[in-house]
C-alpha cells in the first residue's frame, strides 16, 4: 500500500512508540509484507527467522523486535511488537470505512459499463469504460477494473486475503493480518461465476489483459497473472504467485504459494504444482511433472503385473 504522501521515519517512529536505528531522515513512501516491498517501504519482521531477509530486501525502513546491524541509508524501527505495530499503520491509512449504499459515492463508473441489480461496489472503486458486471457481483473498496471486462453472477473481487500472524504463546493463535492491498483486473477480462480474487495483503492482486476465467476460480492474494490465461473451473492459486502471460490451467488444478509458472506452459486438468515451472511446456500429475514424462511412468506402473508374472514364470523353470 502506498501513502497518500511521503511521512517521516520520525513520525512514524513516534506514531508506532519505536526508536531509530540508522536513517532518521527518511521518508517511507508505502508499507508492504516481506513479498512485495520496494524501496521506500515499510515492513515488519518478528521472527530471527527472517531478519536478514527483511532486513537485506528492497524495504527502506524495518519495523523489528531487536537491536542489530542496519544497512546504510536504511533504518530500524525497533519496537516489542511489530505486528501490532504494522496493524496500527494499515488502520491509520486504510481504515475500515461501513458502506451504506449498494454503490458508493465514491466509486467511479466509467461510460457505458452496465451494474445489474444486486451487485455492491464498494468505497473508491474504479470500473472503466463498456463493462458489464452482472447480478450479486460484489466488489470491495479500492478494486480497479479495466475496460471490456465481463464479470458473471456471484463472483466475489476484493476479499481479504488469507493471511495470518501465526504464535502458540497466545490464547488466538492466529491474529488478522489486516489486507490493505487491492485487485487490479486490467482490459478485457472476462471473469466466470462464483469466483473469488482476494485483495493483496499490502499490495495489488493482478489479472492481466485478455485473461479469461471459467466458473468456480480462487485466485489468493498479491498473485499477479499474466496477459491471455486461461483457467479451466475449480482452478485454485495461493498467494503470491506468478502466472506468466499466455499460461492454460485446466480444471481442478491447484497451485502452491509463492512460485512460479512460466509463459505458454499449459497443466492438465487436477495437476498439482508444488514448485517453479518452467514456460512452454505441459504438464500433468501431482507433484507437476512434464506430461510425456508422466505419462510413460504410468504405463510402466500398469506393466507391473505382466511383468512380475514374467518374472515368476521364468523362475520357475
Amino acid at each position: 500500500m502506498q501513502f497518500p504522501s511521503p511521512v517521516s521515519v520520525q513520525w512514524v517512529a513516534e506514531f508506532i512508540g519505536a526508536t531509530i536505528t540508522g536513517n532518521k531522515n527518511g521518508m517511507a513512501t508505502g508499507i508492504n509484507e516481506i513479498h512485495k516491498v520496494e524501496p521506500g517501504d515499510l515492513v515488519f519482521v518478528d521472527h530471527p527467522k527472517y531478519y536478514e531477509k527483511c532486513i537485506h530486501s528492497a524495504a527502506s525502513f524495518i519495523i523489528i523486535n531487536k537491536e542489530t546491524t542496519v544497512p546504510e541509508g536504511k533504518a530500524l524501527l525497533v519496537c516489542d511488537d511489530p505486528f501490532e505495530a504494522y496493524l496500527k499503520i494499515v488502520q491509520h491509512f486504510r481504515p475500515f470505512v461501513p458502506s451504506t449504499k449498494a454503490i458508493s459515492d465514491t466509486a467511479n463508473i466509467g461510460e457505458g459499463s452496465v451494474i445489474m441489480p444486486g451487485t455492491f461496489v464498494g468505497n473508491h472503486v474504479s470500473i472503466g469504460t463498456n463493462c458489464i458486471i452482472h447480478p450479486n457481483v460484489t466488489i470491495y473498496d479500492h478494486c480497479v477494473i479495466g475496460n471490456n471486462v465481463i464479470i458473471q453472477s456471484g463472483t466475489v473481487i476484493g476479499s481479504d486475503a488469507f493471511y495470518y500472524n501465526g504464535k502458540k504463546n497466545r490464547e488466538v493463535w492466529y491474529k488478522k493480518m489486516e489486507s490493505c492491498g487491492r485487485v487490479v483486473i486490467e482490459d478485457d477480462v472476462e471473469i466466470g461465476a462464483n469466483c473469488t480474487i482476494d485483495k493483496g495483503v499490502s499490495h495489488d492482486t493482478r489479472i492481466g489483459r485478455g485473461t479469461r476465467f471459467d466458473n468456480l476460480i480462487h485466485i489468493g492474494h498479491d498473485t499477479v497473472i499474466g496477459k491471455n490465461c486461461l483457467f479451466a473451473a475449480a482452478v485454485v492459486v495461493a498467494g503470491c504467485v506468478t502466472i506468466e502471460d499466455g499460461v492454460t490451467l485446466w480444471g481442478q488444478v491447484v497451485v502452491n504459494k509463492t512460485l512460479t509458472i512460466g509463459a505458454n506452459a499449459v497443466l492438465l486438468g487436477r495437476t498439482g504444482v508444488a514448485g517453479d515451472l518452467e514456460g512452454n511446456k505441459t504438464y500433468w500429475g501431482a507433484p507437476a511433472q512434464e506430461a510425456r514424462v508422466a505419462q510413460k511412468e504410468l504405463i510402466w506402473i500398469k506393466r507391473i503385473a505382466e511383468l512380475w508374472d514374467k518374472v515368476k514364470k521364468l523362475e520357475a523353470k
